[in-house]
């Protein structure tokens, strides 16, 4: 997940803003998500409050502490359900599989990130039943509430893509991906055993977290390759590793502008583009794709897969959901379609946008001022336009920054600055954003956002 988590003062202040990161953890990581568990039995155990929060991640943590610091509710008025023990700042996994930065250096205890004021119970959720106000959670408990905030994120199915499994667990083979925190430790020494062969990065067809990192970790990979001087841009077949994207999407990316600008890097550099390629099977050193209705077979020395994801089964199988499993909520004011007591935003959303933690920065105040205007009996009156983010990585010191909004339309933070030579375009990879990436969008991070104080463009809130 990808975050331009950023204001126009940010871009100066960026590298001396941001600290050293945590000292790394001697114990394992374990994955950060919601189980899809069968409904336990009842026990006598029930509990209520007047705002119930599914999901303890990026989008759970903002949206529950700016509705704290309103002063408006009090202690335990506002409970956080999440299974997790640690919390993860995913953007931060690209830079892991680039050898930037240590898994254990992005992570914190769940628990630790919660303010004390509000309720916290580490647990799955098994059911929602809005039409009783209410939670299942997995030891059967019941929870309920007066306004419920579905924001677990999405699920990753690594075994939708047959072989995967097995492949990403055989420490032998070369394949990794950076999307989980159990697997995205091999990322980067996998890159670095590969001394010749072919190298494939693969995109899936449908929904998935940060549409610009399946790239991110071919750009980093073709760059350490290019210092190694085993990746020739100019004449791949000449070099020993030759590289190809494989991505179900018939673009390298989903907004013109950008996706132009990346079209020319990918031929610049020599890398084959394989679009419409869908992968559905990991079998050995080979990679089987779907092309339409036919099925295409490609050998590989190294495999970077995006696995499948898709929404939490106890929100797909609920009443708040659309057609496809998210929670259906209006595109301007979050709040869902069918429970005027009932608001969505983040991965597990219908919003039409990408999914990244930038997003949730102009998503969580929207959500936050419609709810308290709900609970004064007034009809939501913010909007939210779309607006989300993806740095995109393109190499070792260089970030393209793409932003944009509903329709794929840019909205940039900083484009059009005057700068030396013109106006600045966020089309154009520069340094100085490679640096908000890499540092500073950690540290705001973990300091500001998850404690309900930063805004991305619009800044911190205090």
């Amino acid at each position: 997940m990808s975050s331009s988590l950023i204001t126009k003062t940010a871009l100066t202040a960026a590298t001396r803003a941001a600290p050293r990161a945590a000292a790394a953890l001697a114990v394992p990581l374990l994955r950060r998500g919601f189980a899809s568990v069968p409904a336990a039995p009842v026990t006598g155990t029930s509990r209520s409050h007047r705002i119930v929060v599914v999901g303890g991640g990026a989008a759970g943590l903002s949206i529950s502490h700016q509705l704290l610091r309103t002063g408006k509710f009090s202690p335990e008025e506002i409970a956080v359900i999440d299974p997790a023990q640690y919390h993860h700042y995913q953007p931060g996994w690209t830079l892991v599989g680039g050898g930037l930065k240590d898994a254990l250096s992005l992570r914190r205890d769940e628990a630790s990130l919660i303010d004390p004021k509000l309720k916290f119970y580490n647990q799955a959720v098994s059911q929602l039943s809005p039409e009783t106000d209410s939670v299942t959670l997995a030891n059967g408990d019941k929870i309920g509430y007066e306004h419920l905030i579905v924001v677990p994120g999405i699920e990753i199915t690594y075994d939708k893509i047959k072989g995967l499994p097995e492949a990403l667990a055989d420490p032998s083979a070369p394949v990794s991906t950076i999307y989980g925190a159990h697997t995205v430790s091999k990322v980067f020494p996998t890159i670095e055993k590969l001394k010749r062969g072919k190298a494939i990065f693969t995109q899936p067809a449908g929904v998935i977290k940060c549409a610009g990192a399946p790239q991110k970790a071919m750009w980093l990979a073709l760059d350490h390759w290019k210092k190694a001087g085993l990746y020739n841009p100019s004449s791949p077949e000449s070099g020993a590793i030759q590289i190809a994207f494989a991505t179900a999407l018939p673009a390298m990316f989903g907004v013109p502008k950008y996706s132009a600008r990346l079209e020319e890097l990918r031929k610049e550099r020599g890398v084959e583009g394989l679009f419409a390629h869908d992968l559905v099977e990991v079998n050995g050193n080979k990679a089987v794709f779907a092309k339409g209705e036919e099925k295409v077979t490609r050998e590989f020395d190294l495999l970077h897969v995006v696995p499948k994801m898709g929404p939490y089964g106890f929100v797909k199988n609920s009443a708040v959901a659309d057609a496809a499993g998210f929670v259906d909520v209006n595109q301007a004011t979050t709040q869902s379609t069918k429970f005027k007591n009932v608001w969505s935003a983040g991965d597990a959303s219908s919003l039409p946008t990408s999914k990244t933690a930038a997003a949730i920065t102009s998503q969580a105040p929207v959500l936050v001022g419609n709810l308290l205007r709900s609970l004064e009996g007034k009809e939501p009156a913010l909007e939210y336009d779309g607006y989300t983010s993806c740095p995109l990585v393109t190499e070792y010191g260089k970030v393209m920054l793409a932003e944009f909004k509903y329709g794929g339309v840019p909205k940039e933070t900083f484009g059009g600055l005057p700068v030396v030579g013109g106006a600045l375009d966020q089309g154009t990879p520069r340094r100085a954003f490679y640096h908000l990436k890499k540092d500073f969008f950690p540290w705001v991070y973990f300091n500001a956002m998850v404690k309900g104080t930063w805004a991305g463009p619009n800044g911190w809130k205090f």
